[in-house]
Formats: C-alpha cells, sequence, structure tokens
C-alpha cells in the first residue's frame, strides 16, 4: 500500500520575468517500508521536494496523497491538520540540524514525544534508547552549541525517528558524518523502514550510500529524469 503519492507536482517562485519553476509535474510513488533516494546536481528541486512534500512549502499545484489522505490538491490545503499530521506522522531530517539551541540534546529528542501525549518513562526511555543507538548519549544534557556538527546532526535524527513515524523525509542526513557513521545512520533508516514499514526519503549526493534502496529518482532542473531506478 502506498505511503505517499505525488501528481503532478509543481513549484514555481517569482512571477513574469522573474519567475523560477523550481518543480515541473512531479510524480512518483513510495510504498510502505520503502526506501526512496533523491539524487541529483546542487539546486535541482530536491530539498524543494521534500519540503513541498511535507507542506512546510506550499506547492503551487500538484496533488498529494499522504497515508490515503488528499493533503494538497488543486491549489489548496485539504481539510486535514497539517501540523498534527506532520508531528505523529512525519520525521524530518534537515541538513542543518535545527535543533532548539536552548533545549539539551536530550530535550531535543524529547520535545516531539510531549507534543504527542508520550510524557513520563515511556519517553525518557525511548529517548535514552535513541540516543544510545546514534551513540550521542553520553552528550545527552549538553546544548547544541557544545556539540559538534556530526553530534548535532545524529541528535537530529534520533529526534526525527522519535515517534515512529510513517514517513521519514531527510535531507543529507550523512552530510555531517564520517563515512562511517553515515553507512550506520543509512543501516539505521533502512532497518526503520524494514521493521515498522515506515516509508523514508532521502536527499543525497553520495551514491555510494543508497546500496540497498528500493527506487532512486533523479532530477535535474526541477523535472524527474527518467523513470525510477530500482538499486541492488
Amino acid at each position: 500500500m502506498e505511503t505517499l503519492r505525488i501528481e503532478g507536482l509543481t513549484k514555481t517562485f517569482g512571477a513574469g520575468n522573474l519567475e523560477v519553476r523550481a518543480l515541473r509535474e512531479i510524480n512518483l510513488s513510495v510504498s510502505r517500508g520503502e526506501l526512496a533516494a533523491l539524487l541529483g546536481p546542487s539546486g535541482s528541486g530536491k530539498t524543494t521536494l521534500l519540503l513541498c512534500v511535507s507542506l512546510i512549502l506550499e506547492p503551487t499545484a500538484g496533488k498529494i496523497v499522504f497515508d490515503g489522505q488528499t493533503i494538497f490538491e488543486k491549489n489548496r490545503w485539504s481539510e486535514v491538520d497539517i501540523r498534527r499530521l506532520r508531528r505523529e506522522k512525519v520525521g524530518f531530517i534537515f541538513q542543518a540540524h535545527n535543533l532548539i539551541p536552548f533545549l539539551t540534546a536530550r530535550q531535543n529528542v524529547l520535545l516531539p514525544l510531549n507534543l504527542v501525549g508520550i510524557k513520563g518513562q515511556k519517553a525518557e526511555n525511548r529517548v535514552r534508547e535513541l540516543l544510545e543507538y546514534m551513540e550521542i548519549a553520553h552528550r545527552a544534557d549538553n546544548l547544541p552549541a557544545l556539540l559538534s556538527g556530526g553530534e548535532q546532526q545524529r541528535v537530529a535524527i534520533a529526534r526525527a525517528l522519535a515517534n515512529t513515524p510513517k514517513l521519514i523525509l531527510a535531507d543529507e542526513p550523512t552530510a555531517a558524518l564520517d563515512t562511517a557513521r553515515g553507512a550506520k545512520v543509512m543501516e539505521l533508516l533502512k532497518e526503520v523502514a524494514r521493521e515498522n514499514r515506515t516509508t523514508v526519503i532521502v536527499v543525497t549526493h553520495d551514491e555510494r550510500m543508497i546500496k540497498g534502496f528500493d527506487q532512486v529518482y533523479r532530477l535535474k532542473d526541477g523535472c524527474l529524469n527518467g523513470d525510477r531506478e530500482r538499486t541492488v
């Protein structure tokens, strides 16, 4: 069963002579438990696509169906509570970490659990489990400013996984990590997809990191370049 289906997704910035079409009639679908990679040069529209899928950025046109619900169609938002949907069903891993600066690593991972009503020992156990897996538990009580770039990214990934989301959108999740830790992150995402039937979409420039992915989409100038590929 499909978790995500996109039809004719288009995103335009500006107007008239200044108009830039960042995405052009994008069509793709990803099923539960599948991993899909978005590859392409800088400026090809990969990050814009992720932002439109999560409705952080409003598409110009097209249709988005997520978890059986149409959340965007015909230039208008749906009646779905988008913020609640993102809190409960979508995990987003940003390239720039986007940790809350006045919260510790532990508190950053705890926050999405608290927002959906998971508190107390159950929440603390989940946070500890994720921080230990990401090998960052020893820095749990540090603020983001005291963490290295790689440590911040590992905390951000733990935060995205906290609520066991149905869809994980990852924008260059291994960019700040060394090869070994980057490979471990990708293995973690694969485990999450297979064990929890989670859909995972990853933007990356590194083709070495997508071995074993189910689908590979290549973007160029806002267009999908040919049919989706399968990896081995």
